[in-house]
């Protein structure tokens, strides 16, 4: 397996129309696999507007069986056996009725399905109302072993918790992926507030240090109002690589639509992790069982 690994971010804003954030999307696949990336992600929700902002029964119809037939996944793996690129793109997922899940599916780069992740951290906050459309995951947090690198997805709220990158990375994982749909609420830019920004950033980086692999993370941008007129989100965009060193690689803008593609030295994660990530070899797992509790106040 080559050790170097481009990766390519698409980080877009999204309209209004399903079939043209797909298109788009597609673009911009093809733009990265252009420029040489090998391994190329998604944004969250890429399909459609940040439809968690209100409550709405319509967004329902959003979703897709991926049993019964995707679009995006059926469009998708003809991309990747076409321009044999591993790719890992975001789902509203219909399991059942009444049962929708938050979705990222891997395929291949002969275009078959490695797997799926289920977003297991789901938010219930102003303008991230997602508890009202999914359940929490249940295929824990599974390592990809794909054609280029073995990697691991979480997805958006899932970053701010370090559980989540361990067991990623404990299952073998060389890249940890993170699509993403996060921005500033209503006044928060104008203010020049950047205090959420910078701890998305810094909490993700230090998943790469504490686990001695890379973290890939793309976003998307735009502003896009809330459906009730209560302001509504300015996505900060910012995709962003970094290394086990927890160094930022490479950092897309703050407002524009970009296609971010960086080449990881998978090497640097057994350099780091003999020179300064120790931190499998110490870890004291005889005395982490409190970690189950919700709270030891």
């Amino acid at each position: 397996m080559d050790k170097n690994v481009p990766v390519g971010l698409i980080q877009m804003s999204c309209g209004d129309d399903i079939r043209e954030n797909l298109a788009k999307a597609i673009r911009y696949a093809n733009q990265a696999a252009d420029q040489g990336a090998k391994i190329i992600c998604t944004q969250e929700l890429f399909r459609s507007r940040y439809f968690c902002q209100t409550i709405d029964l319509d967004a329902f119809r959003l979703a897709e069986d991926l049993e019964k037939g995707s679009p995006t996944l059926q469009r998708m793996a003809e991309l990747a056996a076409s321009r044999e690129v591993v790719i890992i793109t975001c789902l509203f997922e219909k399991r059942a009725p009444g049962l929708y899940h938050n979705t990222a599916a891997v395929i291949d780069a002969d275009g078959s399905m490695v797997g799926t992740y289920r977003k297991m951290h789901i938010p219930d906050d102003p303008h991230y109302l997602e508890k009202f459309y999914f359940a929490p995951g249940d295929l824990g947090y599974p390592t990809f072993n794909t054609r280029y690198a073995n990697i691991g997805v979480l997805i958006c709220w899932d970053q701010w918790f370090p559980e989540a990158a361990r067991l990623t990375a404990l299952q073998g994982a060389e890249i940890i992926f993170y699509p993403t749909a996060i921005g500033y609420m209503p006044g928060e830019r104008e203010r020049g507030d950047s205090r959420s920004c910078e701890a998305w950033q810094v909490v993700q980086r230090g998943h790469a240090v504490a686990n001695g692999c890379f973290v890939a993370t793309v976003n998307r941008v735009g502003y896009e109002p809330h459906p009730e007129g209560q302001g509504g989100l300015d996505f900060w965009g910012q995709s962003f690589v970094a290394g086990p060193y927890g160094t930022v690689l490479a950092c897309a803008s703050e407002d524009e639509d970009e296609v971010l593609v960086y080449t990881l030295d998978l090497a640097q994660i057994e350099e780091a992790r003999d020179h300064l990530a120790h931190f499998y070899r110490d870890r004291r797992i005889d005395s982490y069982g409190n970690l189950t509790e919700r709270y030891l106040g």
